[in-house]
């Protein structure tokens, strides 16, 4: 079975709303999704993390911590993501993906996120889990 690797960022502001990102490819619909997306080469989990942040949002990041790893098999791959933590450092939000997978930026409440169309459902109560945390620790 084909591997393939990847990495998402995970960024919370300060109003605890999530960044993402709507996806997919022209016959497609366009899904909600974290930043995210394969490994180049001999690249990190890490350096894939920022370089998918920046590519798809515009915003430079700094990992603060890794997250979650999730394992699955999809479409004859065996799958390896990386979550990590990302505090957004610089930028604004800008579509520079190459891939041209990308139609908007925004800043989602956990609200939102709870009936979102996601390009993968299955991270739902991951990120919804993570969001409730940050809330729950800024009381």
């Amino acid at each position: 079975m084909k591997k393939w690797r990847g990495a998402a960022a995970i960024c919370v502001n300060e109003n605890n709303e999530l960044l993402m990102v709507k996806q997919g490819k022209l016959s497609e619909e366009k899904c909600w999704s974290v930043p995210s997306g394969g490994v180049e080469g001999y690249e990190s989990y890490e350096a894939c993390c920022l370089r998918e942040l920046k590519e798809e949002t515009g915003y430079t990041g700094k990992i603060v911590k890794s997250l979650f790893v999730k394992h699955a098999k999809l479409d004859g791959f065996e799958v390896d993501v990386r979550y990590y933590e990302v505090m957004v450092i610089d930028g604004c939000a800008n579509v520079q993906d190459p891939d041209g997978l990308i139609y908007d930026i925004d800043w989602k409440s956990r609200k939102e996120i709870e009936t979102l169309h996601l390009s993968y459902p299955e991270d739902r109560e991951m990120i919804l889990n993570y969001i409730r945390g940050k809330e729950n620790r800024g009381r």
